[in-house]
């Protein structure tokens, strides 16, 4: 019996495949949490959140692309991150595509000024019932990336 038949979910798929399925999952549930109000962007948004109230987070979901990678304060504070989901059992990704997520969950909220994507939470609802499919898919990819030693996979998110 596999985990897919345990969970009663249709397993992953392997390799590229595996990947592009994580992405999707990714993009279902980053519309789907925005849609329930049940996303926090930013790093010192979601800092504050996670200090607040971390058995509320339910998924982390780091972005950064190529010009970021030299910020250290921005490593810093993905370090910090890191260690604190792992700490506390929540999933955590990475995006390299800060422009893609942009366009997904949108860009901020005043004309001019960009939305911080570099961090983005999603938590749990207060509705009991709430079961988001994406979610199980990608803490299914996440706990087999652990199982092989990659303990923060990267996704691509999709077209």
């Amino acid at each position: 019996m596999t985990l897919e038949e345990v969970h009663g979910q249709e397993p992953v798929p392997e390799g590229h495949d595996r990947m592009q399925g994580a992405g999707k999952a990714l993009h279902e549930l980053l519309v789907s949490a925005q849609r329930r109000g049940c996303l926090t962007a930013g790093v010192y948004e979601s800092a504050k959140l996670m200090n607040v109230d971390p058995d509320n987070v339910a998924f982390c979901v780091l972005a950064a692309d190529e010009e970021d990678e030299g910020d250290i304060a921005l490593q810093i504070h993905f370090t910090l991150i890191q260690a604190f989901c792992c700490e506390n059992d929540i999933d955590i990704v990475r995006v390299s595509d800060v422009p893609k997520l942009a366009a997904i969950v949108g860009a901020g909220e005043e004309p001019g000024e960009p939305r911080d994507l570099h961090c983005i939470l999603i938590t749990n609802p207060n509705e009991d019932g709430w079961k988001e499919p994406a979610l199980e898919k990608l803490s299914l990819f996440c706990e087999e990336s652990r199982n092989v030693n990659d303990w923060v996979p990267t996704i691509a998110l999709p077209e």
